[in-house]
């Protein structure tokens, strides 16, 4: 082939790559991953939910019912919106009134994510987010290649002021209101509010992901913020952490005004979710089945987290925040949110833990700006209570075998 009629080409590749392809960057926490596959590591690494809690007799049981009584429903083409029935579901289950008609069935919720970016970004444009923010977020949203800007947080929710500070000129806030990923924490009632009344004297759109919200242990958290402005805020949710992530299923529900250009984004995307995998949500959930099915998950993962933390206060020595190694107590979700001593790189920690027979995620990945190196996510939920023991002493045993290399 002639490559002069194409001068960015290279001699043994005719292909041209988009600039947009520049952007795309591998996961992180995929290739972190890789390394668990290695016989013997125990991996507080992924955001998997536990198989244990994976209710299979009830699909199995679903998925004869739907092939034999709607199997041309289920294996034909199907419209865009999603399967009118599991539509209707999610618009009831939802604590504010939704029209089904504002829901949109996706590929999982991260679609969700790249179809906000398709029809809200624009070369340039500023996002806010929170600092730190989902991975996957910020991977959907820079092939559009926004400005992302972040936001100050503690451990209730947003810096107001900081928020105001940036706003000017931003499409949309983009929160994780509800046990976060990466961090674990939850935003209080009052910072809820305060952001709410906020974001709407501002005309600053909300994109609240809601992957977690029914995973609490104790206490339900407050309501969500498109409740509070639903004409103000696009919301997703997501079937992964409470029925079964393989079947890629989430939604979205959004204003009447934005929602025919995200459906019409998700046609060009994939014309639509499978149809089978729909049917099979909506069958397994009628009957109010998660109402009974979501309270035995809650329970197995606040078990966990309490093997988690009872690990960690037994094997890490007690100290202030730039001596030893500090953790907050989520309430809900699957992520327990570290840091390490001064002076000390999560990065830099990882192959020591590794040698060690466990694997973690830094937390740097997760910041749009001025990452914390010191930051750790810990995933708590698949590794039985057993394995979250030895986990935490052999994290233990990295962390010393690392602290003493960099005192030599």
């Amino acid at each position: 082939m002639n490559n002069t009629m194409n001068p960015t080409a290279t001699p043994s590749s005719p292909w041209v790559l988009a600039k947009r392809a520049d952007k795309m960057n591998p996961s992180v926490i995929r290739e972190i991953l890789k390394v668990t596959e290695k016989p013997g590591i125990i991996s507080f690494a992924g955001g998997l939910p536990s198989p244990k809690t994976f209710p299979v007799a009830e699909f199995e049981a679903a998925c004869a019912k739907v092939l034999r009584d709607d199997p041309a429903g289920a294996l034909q083409y199907a419209a865009s919106e999603g399967f009118g029935p599991l539509r209707e579901m999610v618009a009831a289950m939802l604590p504010w009134h939704v029209d089904p008609a504002q829901v949109l069935i996706t590929t999982g919720s991260q679609q969700g994510l790249d179809l906000a970016a398709k029809v809200l970004v624009d070369a340039g444009s500023k996002i806010l987010v929170e600092s730190p923010t989902y991975l996957g977020a910020v991977m959907a949203f820079s092939p559009m290649e926004p400005e992302v800007v972040s936001v100050a947080n503690d451990a209730d929710g947003v810096d107001i002021a900081d928020l105001r500070a940036k706003a000017a000129g931003a499409r949309f806030f983009y929160a994780l209101p509800n046990f976060q990923n990466p961090t674990g924490r939850t935003m209080s009632e009052a910072s809820r509010a305060a952001l709410s009344a906020e974001a709407m004297q501002l005309g600053l759109p909300i994109i609240e992901d809601n992957p977690y919200g029914d995973l609490w242990f104790d206490t339900a958290p407050p309501a969500p913020l498109t409740a509070r402005n639903p004409d103000g805020g696009i919301y997703l949710g997501s079937f992964s952490k409470v029925l079964a992530p393989g079947l890629r299923l989430g939604f979205v529900v959004a204003p009447k005004s934005v929602y025919p250009k995200l459906l019409q984004a998700k046609q060009a995307a994939d014309l639509h979710s499978p149809g089978l995998n729909q049917r099979l949500i909506a069958e397994v959930m009628k009957d109010g089945f998660l109402d009974r099915h979501v309270p035995t998950i809650r329970a197995l993962y606040k078990s966990q987290r309490d093997a988690m933390l009872d690990a960690l206060a037994r094997e890490m020595p007690l100290g202030d925040a730039d001596s030893t190694l500090t953790w907050n107590t989520p309430a809900g979700g699957m992520f327990l949110w570290a840091r390490l001593p001064k002076g000390m790189s999560a990065v830099d920690l990882l192959p020591y833990a590794v040698a060690e027979g466990v694997a973690f995620v830094p937390g740097a990945p997760f910041y749009a700006d001025h990452a914390d190196p010191r930051t750790l996510r810990l995933s708590f939920v698949t590794p039985s209570v057993e394995e979250i023991h030895r986990g935490v002493a052999a994290l233990a045993a990295g962390i010393q075998t690392y602290a003493a290399g960099l005192r030599a």
